[in-house]
């Protein structure tokens, strides 16, 4: 193919469906990967014939350690490049530590840390050696907040902002971009999934976004070569205001219990 491609992760729902249609608006022919093939493959069909691009699907897990070779094989054996990569699959243990099976809290680690980790080096590494390519890592503002008890969600999220940034500071000097795009409260089915929806509902409007809005701020970051991206205006406030909370009042306040 003579167009550029892009694969991205999470790709059935939300964020990761949003940036599926821009990509495919750009002209970028398009990787969809998710576990839920009857929708990755509805959502082919449809960007396929709205914007005239190829799209293929894999149906991975990436709570599977060898998911990521499988991916990284299988775009191979296609004879594709990935030249935009979005990892945006990801998900949060719906109960405390102690109450967590460590099986479920181990592919929490593994979804948004370790596969994550692997897919952008390993695609890095070959954007780097054709010297062109853009990399956004999902992170959330929650990377920035204080820490909610009984959470390994925001440690992991303040790990792919800080993974992100460490990458970039590499790659850069060879013409390749990454980003960490941290949004706040969002419009998709995360909270459903969480069984959250009813407790975030109660927030005021300003709190939240829509996922093309967050999509479009994290697209233009990237080409940019803005290594943080927190779209909105409030969520850039909040965000600031919270990496310079004294620790103590961090504690505090993320003892109070679970925020996102």
């Amino acid at each position: 193919m003579s167009k550029r491609t892009a694969l991205i992760t999470g790709a059935s729902a939300g964020i990761g469906e949003r940036f599926s249609h821009r990509l495919a608006r750009e002209g970028y022919n398009l990787i969809l990967v998710a576990r839920r093939r009857e929708r990755l493959e509805a959502l082919a069909e449809s960007l396929a014939g709205k914007y005239g691009v190829d799209v293929r699907v894999l149906s991975e897990d990436l709570g599977d350690p060898q998911a990521p070779s499988r991916i990284i094989d299988q775009v191979q054996t296609w004879d594709l490049h990935v030249d935009f990569l979005v990892n945006n699959a990801g998900f949060a243990a719906k109960t405390s530590l102690v109450k967590s099976e460590w099986p479920e809290l181990q592919q929490e680690i593994q979804v948004m840390v370790t596969a994550l980790t692997e897919l952008m080096i390993r695609f890095g590494k070959q954007m780097v050696s054709r010297g062109y390519g853009h990399i956004v890592n999902v992170s959330s503002l929650a990377a920035f907040a204080p820490t909610p008890a009984g959470m390994l969600y925001t440690g992991i999220k303040s790990y792919v902002l800080n993974a992100s940034e460490s990458a970039d500071m590499e790659f850069k000097r060879s013409g390749v971009h990454v980003t960490a795009l941290c949004p706040g409260f969002t419009y998709t089915e995360f909270h459903d999934v969480q069984g959250t929806r009813d407790l975030v509902s109660k927030l005021p409007s300003v709190f939240w976004q829509d996922a093309e809005t967050v999509v479009d701020a994290g697209y233009r970051a990237v080409l940019a070569g803005r290594p943080v991206c927190v779209p909105g205006a409030f969520n850039k406030t909040m965000g600031g205001l919270s990496r310079i909370l004294p620790e103590a009042l961090r504690y505090r306040l993320g003892s109070r219990g679970r925020i996102y």
